[in-house]
């Protein structure tokens, strides 16, 4: 028999590989899930479906996946996105250099409670619907009647730059450490922009050779990575006070801890509150992966458990050692002037110069630069899982093309090199200068908070108690913390966007400016643009893929044929979309 032909059973939910045995098929209602379809249609499927399949047939979607994903692999999968090391050797500049010490031990103090609220709230919401459109079916599926597709389209765009601006961001600090590395070396050697440039393109394409590998061998990569990632965390936090050369330099063994955490050094424009604040940007880039376990739900046993544990796991053990290598550090720099403005070009490698002697000093850089290889891959598998759902729906041009599977590896190769040639055509931005490409980190923070926070801004103060909550969620704290996950991400936006300095008149000049507010904000004008201009017209929001009937009714009547992924979809995409009557069917199921 064909892989995907067989016979649906109903049942209750049981681990993988177990099956349904009830003999009878079940509703959505059935099923602990927030879906597109209403509680009265049965998913049909010529197959037994195992419990994870079932959930996400209720969701509307045929499984396209193996699922050979646990809590743990999924857990490193998006520990090696966070990739705590190298994300912190990659946003130094800001965490340092805003605020100073108090900057780093403060904000991330700070910044970290917000943050897990955050990740409740979305790991909720994958409890619910785990699938690999994420936040973008969560945000079609609890928007009002009518503004299922609207949402849909703004949380989906944002997500997606977010997403794609994830390797090639690691990949260019990953290229910036390896040259400065070098440096270290051989001071005569200063890296150029074109070097650069031509690094991160090869390291691109090695993550995407890697990343176009079946799911096994990705799992096991990433198993492999994660746990270097910790063990080098560990290393780390250890070696930088127990190998400092401080003392040899006439210095106390560490700073005192009244200049730690009083002595701000505000090397912004803006007062010493404010500077804080825009240190958020380490944290919030830092932070910004424990999304993955949600993008890979459709590759995970006992998905609505294990990739909602995932998120809350991922960002809680990276918010509380992440703390630790902050407190580590702003215990013993010495000069933060030299760090940040160092002929190197990498504030990390230049830190690690400044209190370590040479050979301990490269060999944590080196440390760094695995790490950081590692998290890249890891950006670049989760970023795929994005581009794939999203082009399962249409969203893109050519989705027919991005969307195919490939049938040797069952993996979505083609979303993989899709999103190499974006991440490699943004890295042009290298040529305009460090502000220029240091946008990118802040794009990739802003993106992603914005896309994370939509779906649970409406799940807030507009569904309310009609949400239908997984098997993993906050009970009667969802709202109290989805409120403060709002309220934190509203006042971050506009000050991710602000320049260091403030130049008026003839001093104002592209060099010195903050380019996220054009590089973020010109793509989402043009998605807007292109939203009332026509896309309004087609695009529904996530399409069914799965037949299924209304409960009750005869087999062969008001059966809805789902579209087969990879197949060009014929005549009105609309018939498997959220349309109007869809989200006013599913509200009143949810009421």
């Amino acid at each position: 028999m064909d892989e995907k032909n067989g016979s649906v059973v109903g049942g209750g939910l049981a681990p993988p590989p177990r099956y349904s045995v009830s003999g009878r098929k079940k509703s959505v209602a059935e099923e602990p899930v927030s879906s597109v379809l209403t509680g009265g249609e049965v998913p049909t499927y010529e197959r037994e479906l195992t419990a994870d399949e079932e959930v996400l047939a209720a969701l509307g979607y045929k499984p396209e996946f193996k699922r050979e994903f646990s809590l743990w692999t999924s857990f490193c999968v998006s520990f090696a996105v966070l990739g705590l090391l190298p994300s912190f050797a990659s946003t130094l500049y800001y965490g340092m250099g805003y605020a100073g010490t108090p900057g780093m031990v403060w904000g991330w103090l700070i910044a970290m409670v917000f943050i897990q609220c955050v990740a409740m709230g979305m790991a909720e919401l994958c409890s619910s619907m785990p699938t690999s459109g994420g936040l973008y079916y969560a945000a079609a599926v609890l928007a009002p009647p009518g503004y299922g597709p609207l949402a849909a389209w703004i949380t989906g765009w944002s997500n997606w730059l977010g997403q794609v601006t994830g390797a090639p961001s690691v990949d260019y600090a990953l290229a910036a450490m390896i040259l400065a590395s070098a440096s270290i070396t051989n001071p005569e050697f200063v890296p150029q922009p074109y070097q650069t440039f031509l690094l991160t393109t090869l390291i691109m394409i090695i993550h995407g050779c890697i990343s176009s590998m079946p799911t096994r061998w990705i799992a096991n990569f990433n198993s492999y990575g994660s746990t270097f990632n910790i063990i080098g965390l560990f290393v780390v936090i250890i070696m930088i006070p127990a190998g400092t050369n401080r003392v040899e330099q006439g210095l106390p063994r560490f700073t005192p801890s009244s200049e730690v955490w009083g002595s701000i050094y505000n090397a912004t424009d803006f007062p010493a509150g404010i500077a804080i604040l825009m240190t958020f940007v380490a944290v919030i880039w830092t932070m910004s992966g424990y999304d993955a376990p949600f993008h890979l739900s459709e590759e995970c046993s006992n998905a609505n458990i294990a990739s909602p544990r995932a998120i809350v796991l991922t960002s809680g053990v990276g918010g509380v050692f992440g703390w630790f290598l902050q407190l580590v550090v702003a215990y013993t720099v010495i000069d933060i002037p030299s760090v940040i403005d160092s002929d190197l070009g990498q504030p990390w490698a230049s830190y690690l110069i400044q209190v370590m002697p040479q050979n301990t000093a490269l060999a944590i850089l080196s440390l760094t630069i695995i790490c950081a290889f590692s998290m890249g891959q890891g950006c670049m598998v989760a970023a795929s899982r994005v581009t794939f759902a999203y082009a399962r729906d249409g969203v893109f041009p050519g989705s027919w093309w991005i969307k195919r599977v490939n049938k040797h590896t069952q993996t979505p190769v083609n979303a993989v090199w899709f999103n190499t040639t974006i991440g490699i055509c943004m890295t042009l931005l290298i040529f305009g200068g460090p502000v220029a490409i240091g946008a990118i980190f802040s794009i990739a923070a802003c993106a992603a908070f914005v896309a994370f926070t939509i779906p649970i801004f409406i799940r807030v103060f507009f569904v309310g108690n009609r949400f239908r909550p997984g098997p993993w969620n906050l009970g009667k704290f969802s709202i109290p913390i989805g409120t403060l996950a709002c309220g934190f991400v509203v006042l971050m936006v506009p000050i991710l966007c602000f320049p260091a300095y403030i130049y008026v008149g003839d001093d104002l000049v592209p060099a010195t400016m903050n380019w996220t507010a054009l590089v973020y904000g010109g793509p989402m004008l043009g998605i807007m643009i292109w939203w009332f201009a026509g896309a309004r017209k087609w695009f529904k929001g996530p399409k069914v893929n799965i037949e299924h009937q209304m409960l009750g009714r005869d087999e062969d009547v008001n059966v809805i044929n789902g579209q087969q992924v990879g197949e060009e979809s014929g005549g009105d995409s609309s018939t498997n979309s959220i349309t109007k009557e869809t989200a006013d069917n599913h509200a009143a199921a949810l009421a």
